[in-house]
This record gives structure tokens, sequence and C-alpha cells, in this order.
């Protein structure tokens, strides 16, 4: 409970020094100005991946951003399907399960394309960290420019389309912290998810269906229970 408490409560962003009563003086420097634009928690402190160095720092903020989104889309990957499928409105294969299907070309194909597709995006990315704004510019269309100021909200028609990325700081500080929250949890829901199937050999939502069924009988302690 304590760790998710931790995970639930990021520090607040702020343009000056923030105080810290575990860290000291120590932390303070690097969540001045510019570094104080992520939340960094205790959580991820007691995990070394928060350090003195500023560029190590800037870099764990980054992944951090970016593995929540992907845990995001992960956990609806995992979830959504797997309901829609419980309740018949769909027919798709576990997620656990669903790397071992044939799809319109072998899996080799996929890799490689996925490979340059990511990479190109990654390589981008990448770029922006090292000196931000340099790629606002869409390399094909010119016209299409990135409208977000800040390293990993890029902002603009493609990364913004309903405009949540403008407005007042409060406002925009407020959604930042909430997507990092959700992030946080959707890592945890994944990694859940995982070693869910690995135990019971099912996934969430067919434990979920199974519990509410049999909520004295069916709980987290079965997996564990010799049969």
């Amino acid at each position: 409970m304590l760790l998710l408490s931790l995970l639930l409560d990021p520090l607040r962003y702020a343009p000056q020094p923030i105080p810290i009563d575990l860290f000291g003086s120590l932390a303070a420097p690097l969540l001045r100005g510019s570094m104080a634009a992520f939340p960094v928690t205790l959580a991820l402190t007691l995990l070394v991946l928060v350090t003195s160095d500023p560029e190590s720092l800037r870099w764990n903020q980054q992944a951090e951003l970016v593995h929540c989104r992907w845990a995001m889309l992960g956990a609806a990957g995992i979830f959504i399907p797997e309901f829609l499928t419980k309740i018949g409105i769909l027919n798709t294969p576990s997620w656990y399960s669903a790397g071992e299907l044939e799809y319109f070309t072998d899996t080799t194909t996929l890799f490689i394309v996925e490979l340059i597709f990511i990479g190109w995006a990654e390589g981008r990315r990448w770029a922006d960290i090292l000196k931000p704004g340099c790629v606002n510019t869409d390399p094909i269309f010119p016209n299409n420019k990135l409208t977000g100021t800040d390293v990993g909200y890029p902002g603009g028609l493609w990364f913004d389309p309903l405009g949540w990325g403008s407005g007042s700081p409060e406002k925009i500080k407020e959604l930042r912290t909430k997507e990092i929250k959700n992030g946080r949890l959707a890592m945890l829901a994944v990694m859940g998810a995982w070693f869910q199937h690995i135990y019971t050999g099912t996934g969430p939502i067919d434990n979920l269906f199974a519990h509410l069924a049999d909520p004295g009988h069916a709980t987290v302690f079965a997996a564990f229970t010799p049969k």
C-alpha cells in the first residue's frame, strides 16, 4: 500500500525549488526550473532512477512518460477486447496468445516493418530530447508544425487534436499529473495481467467474472493452492 500511495502522489510541477523533507537540499537543485516539469516520486528514487546527474534525470523523466503512454495503450488492448469477447460482442484471441497466430504476413516481416516505423519515431523523439524543438516541422509536409514547447508534449493536430495541451498553466499541470498517475497504474495493471495469466492460465476479465461468480473460492490464493 505504501508503494501504491507513493506512485499515486507525484510531486507538483513548480518553477522554484520543491521542498522535499526526505531528500533535503540534495534534490532541490534537480527539481528547479525545467527539471520541475515532470513529477518525480519517492518510489522512483528508491529504485535508484533519480540520480544526482541532471542528464540522467531528464532521460528517466522522458522514459517514464513514454512507458506510461505505452502501458495505457497496452492496458486498453488487454482489458477492452477481452471484455467485449467475454460478453459476445467481439471474438478476439487472448492478448497472451495473440502473437502465436497467423496474420497477413510472416512474423519476420512484421518485425522489420515495426522496427523501421518505431525506430524512425523514436529517433525523432530522441533528437527532440537532445535539441528541443528541432523536429517540430514535418519533414514531408512542412506546413504541419508541432505547437508544444516542452519535451514529451509535442502538441499540434496529430498529438493534441482536442487542444488539451493549451490553456492555463494550472490546467496543463493538472492534466499532466493525471496522465502520469494513470500511466503508473497502467504499468502496474499490465504487469498484473501478465503475472495473472502465468499463474491462472486465463486473462484478467475471465478471472474477474470467475471471482464474481464464486467470491469465496475464486480468489488470488486459489492460484497458489495445489489442485
